[in-house]
């Protein structure tokens, strides 16, 4: 079934992996796709915490201590499972690494830090941050994605709503800026959504949105109710806290992070977000230097080729070179930019080619693999 949606729409997501640099930098990712390896959830419900472990009488601090101690067993057991070890012959424990990160996100999202606003709300009484969000998830349409880069596809995509980021450009500005759009979704219904998807053919489950980082809890525990192989792919605009990167370091298989601009002026301009450059770079680094998969999002925008585009390449290259960069061309005027053209006369166009193409000749210069989409 997943060669028929495969052949079917994208020749391009077979012949990608006749590249052995591509096939070496996401090799995890490539044996999880085609149940070689387990998915790191499935081994993460098999890593025990001691026996002794009340999670509800612990205090933040002694959860996070725990968590530390527990992630150096899951190490062990994935690195034997890397090594050739069977999933199946590890006992299901009693308290799973898995409840125990549910605990913590229950915890966090009562004084939210999601992402790096940490607006500190309870959300699970019902008040809502800077993303407009509850505790409660929507989903505004899920299938099977053929857009996606080459390695992906087909990527089955689920898209949240509500986003951290007020993107004055976003494509998606419909799903970003109406948190109660699309449909409520229960973690169980979640779940049994991804395993639909996965015996569709999808190659991975694509958190996206709007953005998947406010909707940590509910994907979280939808973990609880899947059984089934499949990748997990967190595809965010990465301005994340290090205590949702410390949850998903576990979890994700394979990461699709943006890196949208070379410096804090246009990052607050264009998404109004404070210290970008300093978030996303931490995160990008911690992921990288932790041996995970990657492929680097970059989108150019008309007239900052010197301020966003250079740099980023730029940094990638001399931070993270083992990563996969897809460098976008994809650009319009959408949602704000259409609305308010006087306010943002430097993205009122789609790209020159030579801009592009500029772009395409920094990533080669810098010796960065990019533009896996084909």
């Amino acid at each position: 079934m997943e060669e028929f949606y495969i052949n079917l729409y994208r020749p391009d997501s077979i012949k990608i992996w006749e590249n052995e640099e591509v096939r070496k930098r996401l090799s995890w990712y490539y044996q999880v796709m085609r149940n070689e390896k387990p998915a790191k959830y499935l081994i993460v419900k098999k890593t025990p915490l001691p026996d002794d472990s009340k999670l509800n009488s612990l205090d933040e601090d002694e959860l996070w201590s725990l968590h530390k101690e527990v992630r150096k067993i899951f190490n062990d057991i994935r690195g034997e499972i890397i090594n050739g070890s069977d999933l199946s012959s590890y006992p299901t424990p009693k308290i799973s690494f898995l409840d125990l990160k549910i605990e913590i996100v229950n915890r966090m999202i009562r004084n939210c830090n999601f992402c790096e606003r940490k607006c500190g709300i309870d959300r699970e009484a019902g008040r809502r941050g800077f993303c407009g969000l509850n505790d409660e998830t929507r989903v505004a349409s899920a299938f099977l994605h053929i857009g996606e880069e080459a390695p992906l596809v087909p990527s089955g995509t689920i898209f949240f709503t509500g986003c951290s980021f007020k993107c004055v450009y976003c494509q998606n500005w419909d799903i970003s800026s109406n948190p109660f759009g699309g449909t409520l979704i229960t973690p169980k219904q979640l779940a049994l959504l991804a395993k639909d998807l996965r015996r569709r053919g999808a190659r991975n489950i694509n958190y996206v949105g709007g953005n998947p980082d406010q909707q940590l809890h509910t994907i979280i525990r939808s973990l609880e109710y899947m059984d089934i192989n499949v990748p997990l792919l967190w595809n965010s605009n990465f301005y994340f806290t290090t205590e949702t990167l410390e949850i998903l370091l576990d979890i994700i298989d394979i990461w699709l992070p943006d890196f949208k601009y070379g410096n804090d002026n246009c990052a607050f301009r264009l998404s109004r977000v404070h210290r970008y450059f300093e978030v996303i770079t931490r995160n990008h680094k911690v992921i990288h230097d932790a041996g995970e998969e990657i492929i680097i999002r970059h989108l150019v925008l008309p007239n900052h080729l010197e301020c966003c585009t250079k740099p980023v390449l730029r940094w990638i290259a001399e931070n993270t070179p083992r990563a996969l960069v897809n460098v976008m061309d994809q650009y319009r005027p959408e949602h704000m930019v259409v609305k308010e053209p006087e306010r943002f006369k430097d993205i009122t166009r789609r790209l020159y080619r030579w801009e592009i193409e500029e772009a395409y000749s920094e990533a080669e210069r810098l010796g960065l693999l990019f533009r896996p989409i084909s």
